[in-house]
């Protein structure tokens, strides 16, 4: 499963929307989500829905980041060698890249699915 959305900018009132369109999108599933430590992620005010439980990775290990993967697609396949008009072109093709991995769950699982991921047992989560 992939869920995205294009935000203005990054704190823990925009985080807060995020997971709470995830968990209204998947609001009969429990999500496990993975997250860095971004000090937005860790913000005191995030505000995380019931049915989410929020994994962090060690500090500054960006090899362990699923969604470093998914960024390094999305620079390659929309940025790679364009010059865009505006910033509202850019938006577009952000989004355009987004909605290309979100409708191709085998790609995005490929480059996400780690080991460590698909292996956490969810007993020890609860």
């Amino acid at each position: 499963m992939m869920d995205s959305l294009v935000l203005p900018w990054v704190n823990a009132e925009t985080i807060s929307l995020f997971l709470a369109e995830v968990a209204q999108r998947h609001v009969k599933e429990f999500i496990v989500m993975v997250m860095d430590q971004a000090g937005w992620h860790l913000a005191g005010e995030l505000a995380v829905p019931f049915n989410i439980r929020l994994i962090y990775l060690p500090p500054y290990s960006p090899e362990l980041n699923p969604t470093e993967h998914l960024w390094q697609a999305i620079r390659l396949d929309c940025f790679a060698n364009h010059v865009f008009a505006d910033l509202d072109a850019v938006e577009g093709e952000l989004t355009a890249g987004l909605v290309a991995l979100e409708s191709d769950a085998d790609r995005s699982q490929a480059m996400t699915g780690f080991n460590w991921i698909t292996s956490i047992s969810l007993k020890e989560i609860y």
